[in-house]
This record gives C-alpha cells, structure tokens and sequence, in this order.
C-alpha cells in the first residue's frame, strides 16, 4: 500500500506554522511498511482541496490529511472529502457529546459554531480526540481510503498512535525497522566514503545524512517482523562500530546531549558550565533533556572580562597577556565553574560567535573549549569559520564542548590529540 499526506492549512503555505505533522507520519508509515510517495500542501481553498484530493487518489491507495477539521468556515476537509466520495455529512452524537465533556472540563459552555465538527461523512469509521474537539475518521470507496486528522500535533500524534496505527496494520505485510548510528568527529562525505560498500544494499539499506556539525547513518531492514529485521540490522550496526569505534557516539539518540545527560547519570557525576560566546546555549540544550537535573550543576554566562575576573576568578593579568579569546582563560573559566558548584567536571568555553570579529581581529567561529576535573584540563582550539553564521557558530561549539565531555566520561578524551595540562 502507497500513501500520500495532504496538509491543509492556509497558514502553512504562508510559514505561520511548522510542519511537523509530515515528518511524524512519514515515519511511523515506514515503520508500517507503507511507503509515502508524495507530501504536499494545500490551503483553505474548496476547488484546490478538491483538486489535491482527486489527484492523490488517482496515484495513492491511500490519503492522510491533517488540518481543516476546525469548528470555522474555512475548515473544510471533511466537506471536501466527503463530495469527492459521494458520502452525506452525518451528526454523530457521540462525537458531540465528547465535545461538550470537553467544555464542560474547563467550566465553559460549547460554542453552537463546534457543532459543525459532530457532523461526520456517513459510514465513516470515526477516531476519538483526548485532547481536543475534532474527531478524526476514515472513509473507503473502490479499495481507496481517505484518513482525516486534526492538525494541532498535540491531538494528532495520540490519535495516530491510539487509533490510525492500530486500523492500519491489518494492510501491512512488513515491518520496517529504521536505527540512525550517530557520530561525531567526522563529515558526511568522509562517512560515505568509508561505507561505500554498504551504500548500494538493497536491503538493509545504509544512507548518511549530515547534520549540524556532525553525521549519521540510517540503518533500515524491511521484512515480515520485527524481530527479523533487527537481525538484518545487528550485523551492520556491529560493522560500523568496529570500523568507526569512538567517533560513534551511539544509537538512536537525537542529539549529543543526550547521550552525555545519559553518560553523567551512569557515572552518578554532575558538570557546569562557564560560557562567553554561546552565551548559555550550552546549558540551555543540557536543561531541554529529561533528567538533566540530576546531573547539571550551573550554567555561569560570564560574557564581559569584568564578570569572567569577579565570578570566575580569572584573572586580570591572563586577560591581558592571553586575550580574553583564548586557551588559558577557557582553562581558568572552567576551573571557576568547577569551584564554584562542585560538580565532577567542568567546562569553559570562550570566543567569536559572530557576526562580526572582535577588536583583536580574531576570525569569526574561533573559540577555545577547556575540560577539567580539577587534576587536569584539555584544551581544544575550533575554528569553525562559518562568517555570519552566529547560531550555527554557537551550535557546533556547544557539540564539541558535549563531545569533550562524552570522551572523558568514556576513558577516551586523550584520542582527541588535545592540549592537556595537569594541576
């Protein structure tokens, strides 16, 4: 079975609002064996809605929508929908009384215009809303489904796996398992290069993918379950490890910062952080990951000399001997975070983030990375050189900051080649 997403939203096309709903259902229809052939979008327009409608059914067995199940006048899909099947609009009473137990939870009367979202295509098999007042449903005709979903993410991501997954695995014959190897400490292009030989499988398939400062491999078997795939997918996984060692730093994980939260809580140790440049972006991205609190310290944005020298302890005449851009005061920044929070380890980092050079004329994206434990500290120099690019300057050093932090908690931080200083 092939699949096509149709977002409806006039707000969409005009970038009011991030897509997230595509991305979602791509993937968990992957995992169902369902392949996406096509996603598009389409405003609150009844004649193009009809027309995006038509279209994808003349090459899809199957079309997803998302948005336009609203209580106003423009919300329209089901209308459209519904002519484009030949199919009446029905009340459904229990959809509307679900809608006024909702109102009925925050003290407020149901406005008569939500009504309208009751009315549901006749024969519509129909999904139930927890968190807000627009059913989903589906419709079949000549072996073609339509699927309706509410646009809010916060509605469609449980109904999907409430109730969409659930109807729609009586069509699928396979699994697809996806794992994304994750690395840091080497680019896209060196990555393919080295797995060239696994680039053509057909299945498993190997394909990277760069990201931010660093690059992945997605790793993905189709077969009859679960649990064979996975056997398709060890033997790769295991290959690449063996191949590539330290520069992966796991499975599966969104981003570098979760595995050194994870790292952190193993190790029962805690880190803070003093920052210039990234100016408390570093601590900001520990803070969004779940159980950073058990492990995370202090963040200390010590962006002038001043606040460096009376917070940090650095001092004035290594300021004025090194620049404050400099290896030495990213060394006595972390120290300064180190005694004042206790934590087992600590970061400094210091430097141009951009747009704009500084008046010492140092280049835009230099910035020094310090690590310390209190017996020791490595220094790591990065020149990102990225000009007038300040959030992603400040993104990437963050990143080799965690990853300086994930090689000294793995007992490896020396095979980085960095500058290393002992107390």
């Amino acid at each position: 079975m092939n699949c096509e997403i149709l977002n409806v939203g006039t707000e969409l096309l005009l970038g009011d609002i991030l897509n997230t709903n595509a991305q979602f259902l791509s993937q968990e229809l992957a995992k169902l064996g369902i392949g996406v052939q096509y996603v598009n979008t389409v405003g609150d327009n009844k004649d193009r809605l009809k027309r995006s409608i038509t279209n994808a059914l003349e090459h899809s067995d199957m079309v997803i929508t998302t948005g336009g199940l609203g209580p106003t006048a423009d919300d329209i899909t089901k209308e459209v929908c519904s002519e484009v099947f030949g199919l009446e609009l029905e009340l459904h009473q229990e959809s509307l009384e679900n809608m006024k137990a909702y109102f009925n939870r925050f003290n407020h009367p149901m406005p008569l215009t939500n009504e309208k979202q009751a009315y549901i295509p006749k024969g519509a098999i129909v999904f139930k809303n927890k968190f807000g007042t627009a059913p989903g449903c589906v419709i079949e005709k000549d072996k073609k489904l339509i699927i309706m979903l509410p646009g809010p993410p916060r509605e469609l991501v449980p109904m999907f796996n409430d109730h969409v997954n659930p109807f729609l695995q009586k069509f699928s014959n396979s699994i697809i398992v996806s794992h994304r190897v994750r690395t840091f400490g080497i680019g896209e292009s060196a990555l393919a290069e080295k797995v060239s030989n696994l680039l053509d499988n057909s299945n498993p398939t190997v394909a990277p993918y760069a990201k931010d400062g660093e690059a992945l491999l997605r790793v993905t078997a189709k077969a009859e379950t679960k649990e064979e795939a996975e056997k398709m997918i060890t033997p790769i996984i295991d290959n690449l490890y063996s191949q590539f060692g330290s520069l992966i730093y796991g499975v599966d994980y969104e981003n570098i910062e979760q595995k050194l939260v994870e790292l952190l809580a193993q190790k029962n140790m805690t880190i803070s952080i003093a920052e210039s440049c990234t100016g408390g972006y570093t601590s900001k991205r520990i803070t969004d990951i779940s159980g950073a609190s058990g492990v995370f310290e202090c963040g200390i944005i010590s962006y002038s000399n001043r606040i460096k020298n009376q917070v940090l302890n650095v001092s004035e005449d290594i300021l004025k001997k090194y620049s404050a851009i400099s290896g030495p005061v990213a060394v006595e920044m972390a120290k300064g975070a180190l005694n004042l929070s206790g934590a087992s380890i600590a970061i400094g980092i210091t430097g141009i983030a951009g747009p704009n050079s500084d008046e010492t004329g140092s280049p835009v994206g230099l910035s020094f990375i310090a690590l310390t434990d209190g017996k020791s500290a490595w220094v790591k120099k990065l020149e990102i050189g990225r000009n007038g690019q300040r959030d992603y300057n400040r993104y990437v050093t963050g990143s080799h900051a965690f990853n300086m932090a994930r090689m000294y908690l793995e007992g490896q931080i020396d095979e980085l080649g960095l500058e290393r200083i002992d107390f």
